[in-house]
This record gives C-alpha cells, structure tokens and sequence, in this order.
C-alpha cells in the first residue's frame, strides 16, 4: 500500500496533515478525490472502532443503561393543536373530523361583517366557512411569519352536532395527547379570549395550547349559522 503520510508522520491522521483537512500535498487525492474514499483512512477508522474500551467508560455506561426508564405520562386525551393569528389553540379529537388545503371562500348574500365568511368547497363537499379569529377576538393582521420554519394555512373540518363547519387556521401543529386531570388555568395570552370557551392549558414538552371546551364551541359555531 502506498505510504501517504511524510516522513515522520503517522498514517493514522494523515489527512490532518497532508490531506483535504491539511494542505492537500498528498499525491493519492488526485486518485481517491477525497481522504474518506482512501484505504488508509479506512484502516484508522476500524483501529479506533476496535481499541481498548476503558474500564471507567464501561462502568459509566452500565450505570447509565441499568438505570430504569421513566414511567410514562398517562394520558386519556387527544386534541388537534393549530394556531390562529399568534394564538395556539386545540379543539377535542372527537370535533377534529379532517383537515383540508386552503380554499376559495364565497361569501352568502347579506350575512357579511361576522364570523360567518360563506361557504367552502372540501372534497367536493360545500360547507359553511366559520372564522374562529372573528368568534374568539383574535387579532390576525401583522402576526409575524414563524422564524426557522414554514408554515402552511389550512382549513380545519369540525364535526358539530352532525354538522360540518370549516375553519381557516394559519397552521396546523398536529395531534397532543393529553391528561384531562392536568390541565392548567388559562395562561396570560389567553386571558382576552371568552373564558367560558377555554377549558384549560394542554401542554407537551415546549408545545402548549388554550383547550376549547367542546360544548362551548358548538354551541357558539353552530349560533353564527342561523
């Protein structure tokens, strides 16, 4: 095998030196493009995978591996999490009956200004379109667009009595399973919302959102269509 590393130096972190991490002298990169194609770094790669383990670094990990996991976090619940303008918010899973792409909303003659927008075509299904903002006082106009991420605006299909009602949201965060005993009293950004329709705080790890009470939402979605 063709000896890569200069004179005085070992093979075994010749790419530091002579190699794409040092100055590239080595006559091999020409044929191997790069030290990670060549046998030689190869060669150090399975040393260092078979050395000697440690006696210390064998007990840590037994301690750390013997130690039993947490019990889970029981939970009896489901809600479908979504945001609207700069508020996180959740419906029951039993209300979430599916969830649709944006689209065109036509307004109903005369039933303009509330928080009944019109109607809506899903899967071929014309359904009343329902603004949640309009229903709860959220303001939507020049919440920012989330930082690192995309996010997509979607139609959120609940089921209501037997009745399908659509909701634009901004976006869709996806399923928080939950335990109906812990949830928490309505956090501050909440607090203008109407406090009869928020149930509580659900909240998985950083993720948290306002609980609509069920009953509540029904009773004021279905009001708005008559």
């Amino acid at each position: 095998m063709t000896q890569l590393s200069m004179p005085g130096e070992s093979s075994a972190d010749c790419w530091r030196r002579i190699g794409v991490s040092g100055d590239r002298s080595c006559a091999e990169l020409e044929r191997h493009v790069h030290c990670r194609n060549c046998p030689v770094y190869a060669e150090a790669a399975q040393r260092k995978l078979q050395r000697a383990v440690e006696p210390d670094y064998r007990e840590t990990w037994a301690r750390e591996l013997a130690r039993p996991e947490p019990a889970p976090a029981a939970t009896d619940a489901a809600a479908m999490v979504f945001r609207i303008g700069a508020e996180w918010l959740a419906v029951p899973m039993a209300l979430a009956a599916t969830v649709a792409p944006p689209a065109p909303v036509h307004r109903l003659p005369h039933r303009s200004g509330g928080a009944l927008l019109g109607v809506v075509n899903v899967g071929g299904r014309v359904l009343p379109a329902v603004s949640l903002a309009a229903l709860l006082g959220i303001d939507t106009a020049g919440v920012p667009a989330p930082a690192g991420r995309h996010s997509f605006e979607r139609l959120l299909v609940l089921g209501l009595r037997g009745q399908r009602v659509a909701v634009p949201v901004a976006e869709m965060h996806g399923i928080l399973r939950h335990a109906s005993a812990a949830l928490r009293a309505p956090a501050a950004t909440l607090g203008h919302l109407p406090a009869a329709l928020v149930a509580g705080v659900i909240a998985d790890g950083a993720s948290e959102a306002g609980l609509l009470d069920a009953a509540m939402l029904e009773r004021e979605v279905l009001g708005t269509l008559r």
